[in-house]
């Protein structure tokens, strides 16, 4: 069946939008080619009797699919195509008209198909086109079909290459992909649409377990560590009336695509992988977005995909000192001083060799007696609460004592014998909390450390990393050793640096 779109008589055109507009077009493009073919058969004396448009459906792409025999392999996925072909083959139909060659075919695959079908008969099935790009009456035509199928296949190669060359630049430098629906809480140029902003800050804070919007009664019966449903939350969220994208009703699967995409946290994503900052604003800020995120893979127990680059924040360029950020880079996933972000793009390192020498490094760590003693002794709230205390004091005091200095109430000399002393319990002050043991650390201390790690998402693994270490200095690539990976590059940074 195919789905056309018409304009409502008292609708004004200008008031459509761009999505419209082109659907409209489309629409109008696929009326076309169903004109031209019918005139074609009435010049034939050809009576139609069946039309198979396929508007949705690329005649290019292919998925993996499992063949008849039990092995996968690559295909194009044509339900129309393959009715085509049957009713050639049954007999129902006796002649096919097309538009043009690479409508009908642009994997050589589909056209030796047809080419079969066709030869199945005596005399051979009639195949037209209205462009004259396609017959299949003679050998001298299956031979130039599949020369022209050949180029449209090229053609479509180097067209799929260049746009996702261009997907992998955009996404480089944050700015949007276009296409598709658009995301909750933007419009298609990826501005903000405040009510839809209020929504997803909302179900952010209802997931969280902060939102103030409860009563106490409702209130009473949230969790605070587990946060509202999502279910609940799109219950609510239809009997108020507020409308999807779509104009779908509420889910809580939609609840939980909405906000998780990271477009909302003002991030760019790019094959499922966040390379970045985005030019846009965020709805709700990354630290936050993230909470919601794990607590939503928790739910689910699942990993939550977003995050899976978990060494980003831990790894950190010699150069400029900025952090470098996962991205995908022309030799796939990698880590990169990414220049968008404000580092100079000399630094980047392939990221699964990099993760997983890392988190060998950690369960290495993280299994030897001393560090486990260490560790598991200053694992208690009230060290961690007195070490807090003491930083905020010291820091105050650094403050004052820059004001003191700065109205030239002490001498330099004594302004930096006294910074002195308080920096260095600053630097035990804070080496102390943040080795105090997160609640993810203790329960991996507890048991199987290597078991344990394997089972953290890669959220809980960056956790786990930046309360031991504060991280890791990239050095640049030795090219003369050639592209292989080199552990030496990863330098763990001292405390304090």
């Amino acid at each position: 069946m195919r789905i056309s779109y018409r304009k409502p008589e008292d609708e004004d055109e200008d008031q459509m939008t761009d999505a419209e507009r082109r659907r409209a077009e489309f629409s109008k493009g696929i009326g076309r080619q169903e004109e031209d073919g019918r005139a074609l058969a009435k010049r034939l004396g050809w009576t139609v009797t069946k039309v198979i448009p396929e508007d949705d459906t690329s005649a290019y792409k292919r998925r993996k699919i499992r063949l008849p025999d039990g092995s996968t392999g690559l295909r194009t996925v044509r339900p129309g195509f393959r009715a085509a072909l049957d009713m050639l083959a049954s007999g129902e139909c006796d002649g096919l008209i097309a538009d043009d060659l690479d409508r009908v075919a642009r994997d050589p695959r589909d056209l030796e198909d047809l080419i079969d079908v066709v030869e199945s008969r005596r005399p051979r099935i009639p195949v037209e086109s209205v462009t004259g790009s396609l017959r299949l009456a003679n050998d001298a035509d299956i031979t130039v079909a599949r020369i022209m199928c050949a180029v449209a296949n090229k053609s479509s190669r180097d067209t799929a290459r260049r746009v996702a060359r261009k997907h992998e630049e955009l996404a480089q430098e944050g700015k949007p992909g276009g296409g598709g629906f658009r995301g909750y809480g933007f419009t298609e140029q990826y501005e903000v649409i405040d009510d839809e902003a209020k929504i997803l800050k909302e179900i952010g804070a209802r997931i969280l377990g902060t939102w103030d919007g409860w009563t106490d009664e409702q209130r009473a019966k949230i969790n605070p560590e587990v946060g509202e449903s999502n279910k609940s939350i799109a219950e609510d969220l239809k009997r108020r009336g507020v409308p999807t994208v779509t104009g779908a009703a509420w889910s809580g699967r939609t609840v939980g695509s909405a906000i998780s995409k990271p477009s909302v946290a003002g991030l760019r994503a790019h094959k499922k992988e966040i390379v970045g900052k985005a030019t846009w604003p965020a709805i709700i800020e990354r630290p936050q977005w993230e909470e919601i995120c794990i607590r939503l893979a928790a739910r689910a127990g699942t990993t939550d995909l977003t995050l899976q680059r978990w060494l980003t924040g831990a790894l950190r360029c010699p150069s400029c000192k900025h952090m470098l950020t996962g991205s995908h880079g022309n030799s796939g996933p990698r880590y990169w001083c990414s220049t968008p972000n404000g580092g100079c793009g000399k630094v980047a390192i392939k990221a699964e060799p990099a993760e997983e020498e890392v988190g060998n490094q950690v369960v290495d760590l993280l299994s030897r007696p001393k560090v486990l003693y260490r560790l598991q002794r200053v694992a208690t709230a009230e060290v961690s609460d007195e070490a807090r205390t003491e930083l905020a004091a010291d820091e105050e005091q650094l403050k004052e004592l820059a004001r003191m200095w700065a109205k030239r109430e002490i001498s330099f000399g004594e302004y930096t014998e006294a910074r002195n002393i308080i920096e260095k319990r600053v630097k035990e002050s804070r080496a102390l909390v943040v080795s105090v043991a997160p609640r993810i650390l203790r329960g991996l201390l507890a048991g199987d450390v290597r078991a344990g790690w394997e089972r953290l998402s890669p959220a809980d693994r960056r956790e786990v990393l930046l309360t031991i270490i504060p991280g890791y200095d990239v050095m640049p690539h030795d090219r003369s050793r050639g592209n292989k990976f080199q552990p030496e590059r990863l330098r763990p940074i001292s405390r304090g640096e």
